[in-house]
């Protein structure tokens, strides 16, 4: 896991970044797969929160949210953000790597928006997936989503320039990748230009490495830490077919066998 994943200013506009990411679409879907497969779940666990939007969402579904993350700059933000909405998520800092969690186990334990992959390592996705195994009820369910193969391998973009407009300045991100095929990693390297509205200048860049899977992969790394998938989908779509076109897999996983 990269030591430089959103820290500082980058952290800062995570938000910002991110501000057109249906968030509310994708809990109301989280909350569908936790009703048809622990529909008496209360007690969930998240791991790799970010900036907490996912977790304070679903609180308004009634559950009692540990948020964890291994960033202690994206956790300032969603505590700042916990603290505004009147929110009790529990925010920690955790590295899902070394997951322990007091308060365990969980009904549900959540790791969204493809953080599985910046493990990287087949050793250290074991590792998050034993955590997982031994933070969960049982027949508690695990829903992660992770970067897709197929759509990676298919199309992605070596090249991205994104801008936007805040009160105080102007920003650019650009974003450049480039591929490991033989580790299955993306490197993206983040520039953040900002001109500011007083004419300074600030630019920030760091480096992420995130890991794409196919499914059949996934499969074995969920039945070997003891999880037994349960549904694959096509992002937060229900009835999307999984093909070269799909970015984003979520996946529901049960402890235990499937009876």
């Amino acid at each position: 896991m990269s030591q430089s994943s959103y820290i500082g200013r980058h952290a800062e506009l995570y938000d910002l970044f991110y501000a057109e990411k249906p968030y509310a679409e994708e809990v109301a879907f989280i909350h569908k797969c936790i009703q048809a497969y622990r529909p008496n779940a209360s007690r969930l666990l998240e791991l790799a929160c970010g900036t907490g939007s996912h977790s304070l969402l679903l609180e308004k579904h009634g559950y009692k949210i540990i948020a964890t993350d291994y960033s202690p700059d994206m956790l300032a933000h969603a505590k700042e953000k916990a603290r505004k909405e009147n929110s009790n998520v529990d925010f920690r800092q955790q590295d899902m790597r070394s997951l322990n969690v007091p308060e365990r186990p969980f009904d549900v334990v959540i790791c969204l928006f493809d953080s599985i992959g910046y493990v990287a390592t087949n050793e250290n996705i074991f590792q998050v997936l034993k955590g997982v195994y031994q933070h969960l009820a049982a027949d508690g369910i695990f829903i992660f989503e992770f970067w897709h193969a197929g759509a990676m391998l298919h199309s992605y973009d070596p090249l991205r320039i994104r801008r936007f407009q805040t009160p105080t300045s102007e920003i650019e991100r650009i974003s450049e990748t480039r591929v490991d095929y033989k580790e299955q990693l993306c490197r993206v390297t983040y520039t953040i230009n900002e001109m500011k509205n007083n004419g300074t200048f600030q630019a920030t860049r760091e480096t992420q490495v995130n890991r794409f899977f196919l499914v059949q992969e996934m499969r074995f790394f969920l039945e070997q830490a003891g999880l037994t998938p349960l549904q694959w989908f096509c992002g937060f779509d229900e009835g999307a077919e999984i093909n070269e076109e799909a970015w984003h897999i979520l996946a529901v996983a049960r402890k235990g066998t499937q009876s």
